[in-house]
């Protein structure tokens, strides 16, 4: 049997391998397009290309959760490149006070360049010099020096707390507890399907969400919005039986059939065998009828059909 410290030790692998990857999920797609870059690629700022950079001072600022000003000497789609004395890193767009919705790229790319040549009071959020890594936020400087300690010294996993949604990518949400920035994974936004985080929140929304992680050190937060309520697929065997025929609402097309919604938090998959020739031109949001085919909660899968009459009937 796996112990509960693995098991956790494994989950905080986990969710700080997400953190990276959501908050520089724009960024890694911004140069996979290769769009063009008004500065260099600085997510990671090598000791080579910045001989000065002092990162015993860079992990003071960090420790002491001080304020610091920086001049922006540079900017790409993910956001800007800072440097002052001994000192450089990057400020992710969502990091920006003026700039927190990534939907429109042209608005973005316009409002990054006006960033450029100003002074940004900053707090270091990412401070690692094994990796040549330093992040900073504008956002978070906000809240003002020491909120970051106080507020970690109130967290404990599981517990209940408000938040403001900052940014929308499609690996998740980012939430603003105040003066620390949490992420809600899109595995943990529903316990149905979530196409894209879009659909569950808005950009400035308040919200309620749990603590699943925390890590003080690297100034992460790993929260989970979809276990504040039940797990409906807890009494899904109770609820759908085999044959049995529901409601439900077209949720998603897609190359194999389509997504049912039959209630919050429970979809099913009709496969394109069982949607019978004058059914295929069914839309997304339209109700129809269907059959349970099967159920599989420890899964959170369920087959459905658009044939009401079973093979027996």
């Amino acid at each position: 049997m796996v112990s509960n410290e693995k098991v956790y030790k494994q989950e905080k692998t986990e969710n700080d391998d997400l953190w990276w990857a959501s908050i520089l999920a724009d960024e890694n797609r911004c140069s996979a397009e290769g769009s063009e870059i008004k500065t260099k690629n600085v997510l990671e700022t090598k000791e080579e290309d910045t001989p000065l950079l002092n990162w015993d001072k860079a992990q003071s600022l960090y420790k002491q959760d001080a304020i610091i000003s920086l001049r922006v000497i540079g900017h790409n789609r993910g956001g800007v490149l800072v440097e002052g004395e001994e000192l450089k890193g990057f400020v992710p767009f969502s990091h920006l006070i003026k700039l927190q919705e990534n939907s429109n790229a042209a608005k973005r790319e316009e409002t990054l360049s006006t960033y450029e040549g100003t002074t940004l009071s900053l707090k270091v959020i990412e401070c690692v010099p094994e990796d040549g890594r330093i992040v900073f936020s504008e956002r978070a400087a906000q809240a003002g020096e020491g909120r970051r300690r106080e507020l970690f010294s109130t967290l404990t996993r599981g517990k209940e707390i408000s938040g403001e949604v900052t940014n929308i990518t499609e690996f998740g949400i980012f939430v603003d507890l105040g003066g620390v920035e949490g992420l809600v994974h899109i595995s943990e936004l529903s316990w149905g399907r979530v196409g894209h985080p879009r659909e569950i929140v808005k950009i400035k929304e308040k919200i309620r969400v749990q603590v699943l992680d925390i890590s003080p050190e690297r100034c992460r937060v790993a929260l989970s919005m979809k276990r504040l309520i039940d797990n409906p697929w807890e009494k899904a065997t109770e609820k759908y039986q085999i044959d049995q025929i529901v409601d439900g609402q077209v949720s998603a097309l897609v190359p194999f059939g389509l997504f049912v919604r039959l209630e919050d938090g429970i979809e099913g998959l009709v496969h394109s065998s069982e949607i019978p020739a004058e059914e295929r031109k069914l839309r997304q949001d339209d109700h129809v009828q269907l059959r349970v085919l099967h159920v599989d909660p420890k899964k959170q899968r369920m087959g459905l059909s658009l044939k009401l009459q079973g093979k027996n009937d």
